[in-house]
């Protein structure tokens, strides 16, 4: 019984962390590295470029004035906050998304930062 106490712990707690990507070395000899690195919204730093997203046109719109994104099959709203507004040198948009995944709720995801890719 003890065992299966623990168990059901572990796994509460495993369950509740926040899931981010890490930054394992690919983007180490990147000229754009060091923007990524410093690129932030008025949420905070987005990262790396190893931390966020690259979309493609049908994976997100802007609807009445607003950004939103498709991650894994749902449509998520971008905070407008969370919009960098300095020109994106890497030409991709992107969306650093912070993933909440419990055992007993549903997945939520916090966008932490979006930029616009190059128009045309």
């Amino acid at each position: 019984m003890l065992r299966l106490i623990a168990y059901l712990s572990a796994a509460v707690l495993l369950g509740s962390i926040a899931v981010s990507a890490r930054d394992d070395g690919r983007y180490a000899n990147s000229p754009l590295r060091e923007w990524f690195d410093h690129l932030s919204s008025k949420k905070g730093r987005c990262c790396s470029d190893a931390d966020g997203t690259a979309l493609s046109d049908v994976e997100w719109k802007s609807k009445d004035g607003h950004y939103i994104v498709l991650i894994e099959g749902r449509w998520w709203p971008v905070p407008d906050e969370a919009v960098i507004e300095e020109p994106n040198r890497s030409g991709r948009t992107m969306v650093w998304p912070i993933y909440n995944r419990t055992i007993q709720q549903e997945m939520t995801i916090e966008i932490r930062c979006f930029i616009v890719g190059a128009q045309g």
